[in-house]
C-alpha cells in the first residue's frame, strides 16, 4: 500500500469513489475496502466507532490496499490529531461553519508552518513508511493528508468562498441530506429540491475557484456518477448499514414472491 495514496491521486486529479462504514467493525471496513474502493470513510460522527475499533479500522483498511478516512465527531478537533496519529490518511469535519472553524480544523490537521498538529504518529509512521529524516516526514503528512470541511448549514453556504480559501483546508465536501435538512428548515429532507441543487453547485464552484477539492456523499452509485459528471472529485457512496439491508431486503424479497407473498416485509 502506498503511503497518502488518496492525495496523490486527488492532486494529480483523479475521480475518487469512497466506501463509507458506520459498524464500527473493522472487519467490515476491511471487507468493502477489499471490493476496490480507493478510500473508506470510518463515520465516528454517526457511526459506532470507538478509539480500540478506530485504531484497528485503519490498520485494516490500509492492508486492505486502500486509504483509511475517518470523519470526526462534531467540534472533536482533539480526535482530528488522533485520528491522523492513528494512520487516517483523511479526516473528515462536520459543520464547518464559519472560516474561524476552518482554522481550527486545520491547525488540529497540519504540522507547522500550515498548523498546530504535535508530533506523535509512531501508529501512522508504522502504515506511511519510515522517514530518515522527521521534517521529511512532516512536509509529507502536510501535503499527504487530506482535510474535507463539511458544507451543511446556510451559515457554512454563506461563507463557502472564505472557508475554501483558508490555508490548510483541502477539500469542502457536502452533506447533502443535512444541507436539505437546514435550508428547509426542518420541513424537509429533499436533496433534489431546487434550492439544495444550486447550494451544490455553488460549494462545487467554490471548491474548484480555490483550487480545492469538491466532495459529497451520495446515497448510492448511480448518484456518485452523476455528481461527478457535476464536477465532484472524491465521492463516497452508501454506507456498511445500507449494503447490509439492502441485501437482506433484496433475498427477503426473492424468497417471499417464491413463496407467493407479495408483501414486502420491509
Amino acid at each position: 500500500m502506498t503511503a497518502f495514496s488518496l492525495a496523490k491521486r486527488l492532486r494529480a486529479g483523479e475521480t475518487v469513489f469512497s466506501g463509507w462504514c458506520m459498524m464500527g467493525s473493522p472487519i467490515v471496513a476491511e471487507t468493502i475496502a477489499r471490493e476496490g474502493f480507493a478510500a473508506v470513510v470510518l463515520d465516528a460522527q454517526h457511526g459506532l466507532w470507538d478509539t480500540g475499533s478506530l485504531v484497528a479500522g485503519i490498520g485494516a483498511v490500509h492492508h486492505a490496499g486502500s486509504a483509511p478516512m475517518v470523519r470526526v465527531p462534531l467540534n472533536d478537533f482533539g480526535m482530528v490529531s488522533r485520528a491522523l496519529d492513528f494512520g487516517a490518511e483523511g479526516v473528515i469535519a462536520p459543520m464547518i461553519n464559519t472560516a474561524a472553524d476552518a482554522r481550527q480544523f486545520a491547525a488540529a490537521a497540519k504540522y507547522p508552518p500550515l498548523g498546530e498538529r504535535s508530533f506523535g504518529p509512531p501508529r501512522a509512521m508504522m502504515l506511511q513508511g519510515q522517514y530518515a529524516d522527521i521534517t521529511e516526514y512532516l512536509a509529507a503528512c502536510n501535503t499527504g493528508t487530506i482535510t474535507l470541511a463539511m458544507i451543511e448549514t446556510p451559515e457554512a453556504l454563506a461563507n463557502v468562498e472564505a472557508i475554501a480559501a483558508t490555508p490548510g483546508i483541502d477539500a469542502l465536501f457536502i452533506g447533502p441530506y443535512d444541507l436539505a435538512t437546514s435550508l428547509s428548515a426542518g420541513k424537509a429532507q429533499d436533496i433534489n429540491a431546487p434550492e439544495v441543487d444550486k447550494a451544490i453547485d455553488t460549494i462545487c464552484a467554490a471548491a474548484l475557484k480555490a483550487d480545492k477539492i469538491p466532495g459529497i456523499y451520495c446515497r448510492d452509485a448511480a448518484r456518485a456518477l452523476d455528481m461527478a459528471k457535476r464536477g465532484f472529485r472524491y465521492l463516497t457512496i452508501g454506507s456498511d448499514f445500507s449494503a447490509v439491508r439492502d441485501s437482506v431486503a433484496a433475498s427477503m424479497k426473492t424468497l417471499n414472491v417464491a413463496r407467493g407473498n407479495t408483501k414486502d416485509p420491509f
